[in-house]
């Protein structure tokens, strides 16, 4: 807790360099303090992810180029080989638990098209960032799904396959 503590003082002081290798240990601990609970284990997988979006984020020029070569054309063949193995990884009963649970599609809709870009909206006016940043933030707001949702429903057990049913309907979300 001092660690997270800690690491929000120095954001707020905009210490960078000191911010960015805590942030990453931060999350790091976190992960394997998850896993000495039976109940946490579940997020672990979580805290790992975070404390790899903090690397990316206060690292960035390790991801954009290897040896000359640009990372960002790799971006459209990963995310076809990620949704071509979601796919297969559907069946008929996955798309069948949709229509048996009607609720949950509504539930998830509404979610995704009215709670999700207000959140985006709130945060982008609150934050102050510079006004290409706050509109990725509205955007990604208003984007039905993604891949981090593919991962987090099998980490909380639902019982429909949301993100590809989503977007299925979109064009209906888990019912966990």
């Amino acid at each position: 807790m001092v660690l997270l503590i800690t690491v929000i003082v120095l954001m707020s002081l905009k210490q960078w360099q000191v911010a960015g290798p805590l942030t990453i240990a931060f999350f790091v601990l976190l992960a394997l303090g998850f896993r000495g609970y039976a109940v946490l284990q579940g997020f672990v997988f979580s805290a790992v992810i975070f404390a790899c979006v903090a690397i990316a984020l206060f690292y960035p020029q390790y991801f954009q180029q290897v040896y000359g070569y640009r990372l960002t054309v790799l971006i459209v063949p990963l995310i076809q080989l990620i949704m071509f193995g979601m796919g297969t990884g559907m069946s008929i009963h996955d798309f069948a638990m949709v229509f048996q649970s009607p609720r949950g599609v509504l539930i998830g809709i509404s979610a995704q098209l009215l709670i999700m870009p207000i959140i985006g909206y709130v945060l982008a006016s609150v934050s102050g960032l510079s006004p290409e940043i706050a509109a990725g933030i509205v955007l990604m707001g208003c984007s039905p799904s993604g891949v981090a949702s593919n991962v987090r429903g099998p980490t909380w057990r639902c019982r429909l396959r949301s993100p590809p049913c989503l977007r299925y309907w979109l064009r209906s979300p888990p019912r966990c």
